[in-house]
């Protein structure tokens, strides 16, 4: 099994779990760590904490598992959550 884990700034836990479901999985649990399971795919929303830039900059930073039968299925998943995890700046 292929896994990866990455971190992701400034995105609500929220926002990164509906990712998951709209990539295929199903939610299997309302706690941490968040699990949601597709066919050949699982991710995992391990923890949240907050950093501080400044005394009035500070986003969320979470910690997020990607495991997959094999590393081409990781790749692939890896690549789709990325372009629903991009923010272009305006």
């Amino acid at each position: 099994m292929a896994t990866i884990d990455l971190e992701f700034r400034g995105i609500s836990i929220a926002y990164l779990g509906l990712y998951f479901e709209e990539l295929g999985a199903k939610q299997k649990t309302d706690s941490f760590p968040f699990i949601y399971e597709a066919e050949s795919w699982s991710g995992q929303i391990l923890s949240e904490k907050e950093i501080t830039f400044t005394e009035t900059f500070k986003v969320n930073a979470a910690k997020v598992r990607f495991k997959a039968d094999t590393d081409t299925i990781l790749e692939a998943l890896i690549k789709n959550y990325r372009y629903k995890t991009t923010r272009i700046g305006g």
